[in-house]
């Protein structure tokens, strides 16, 4: 089937500006770091009832030692480390400019990944890349204009520590992003997606447990299943994020390069502004469309052979 990586990949946009919506809101009201935990809680069971049933087994005992190390690797870099720092700035500076700042993702794993793969690209996705990006940049970017007032919509006020809380979930991202195509990659072909992305959390799942012990933050957790609302929030996020949008992800790696597939995923921005303009009020302008269009044509030229 024609360009199946690329429908993948923006599924999977589809699936991560879901799911961000929940995070944010579960973030808001019990703290990011049990919502982390949460989260990949309810991965897990999700991703062994689906193994159990596919394949009679909880966990891909299947898998060669070496993929279950980058796996691993993978989920400490990006769902541990991470999405610690991309939760926290979910609540600093909001879904948009968070999305933005891990839109950034996509050069870097490509720069990686041409340097530590081999992966080759050519000239017109180079470009595509760049247009992309700066689409984005001026989707998340815009300013309010000035002297506008008796509006319910507001402007996000973006701090120096949510920006760096963004920075450090993107290189998380980059880094977690190549490390799982490195672990799915077989002499025989590439690993099952949605077993990869169990491996990845269960490695995260460790981490995150050494951590709570560690600085005895259980009872934050506690707390947090406590608020029912929180824990949907977080459940619903879990089901579209994670355990779809994260293996759809993994999927992409399939038919796209590393930097192809994390342009792709770049676009998540774009499709988040109808969700800051009717749930979080946010003022989008003009310039925010003409970026959505930017971003497009750069898709474009990513999909041209």
């Amino acid at each position: 089937m024609p360009y199946t990586g690329e429908l993948i990949a923006i599924s999977t946009v589809l699936c991560w500006t879901i799911s961000v919506q929940f995070f944010e809101a579960a973030s808001k009201r019990v703290g990011a770091t049990p919502v982390n935990i949460i989260r990949i809680v309810t991965a897990l069971v999700l991703f062994s009832l689906l193994l159990f049933f596919k394949n009679n087994t909880l966990i891909p005992l299947d898998f060669p030692l070496r993929s279950w190390f980058f796996l691993g690797l993978s989920g400490i870099i990006g769902f541990f480390i991470g999405d610690i720092f991309l939760f926290k700035a979910l609540v600093e500076i909001g879904p948009r400019m968070s999305m933005l700042i891990f839109s950034l993702a996509a050069p870097v794993s490509a720069l990686i990944g041409w340097a530590f793969l081999d992966e080759t690209y050519v000239i017109h996705q180079w470009v595509g890349m760049v247009i992309t990006l700066s689409g984005v940049g001026l989707v998340i970017l815009e300013k309010q204009p000035s002297g506008i007032t008796g509006n319910s919509l507001h402007q996000r006020v973006v701090t120096l520590k949510g920006v760096m809380f963004g920075v450090g979930g993107m290189f998380g991202q980059a880094c977690g992003y190549v490390m799982s195509k490195t672990g799915m990659q077989t002499d025989t072909g590439y690993l099952d997606a949605f077993a990869s992305t169990q491996i990845r959390a269960i490695a995260a799942f460790v981490c995150f447990v050494v951590f709570f012990t560690l600085r005895g933050q259980w009872g934050r957790v506690f707390q947090a299943v406590k608020n029912t609302r929180a824990l949907v929030y977080t459940a619903t996020g879990a089901f579209v994020g994670p355990f779809l949008g994260v293996s759809l992800s993994l999927m992409t790696l399939h038919y796209l390069s590393t930097g192809v597939a994390s342009t792709f995923l770049s676009m998540t921005p774009v499709c988040i502004i109808p969700f800051s303009i009717y749930l979080h009020k946010e003022r989008v302008s003009v310039r925010a469309f003409a970026g959505a269009l930017v971003a497009v044509a750069g898709i474009w030229l990513l999909m041209a052979e």
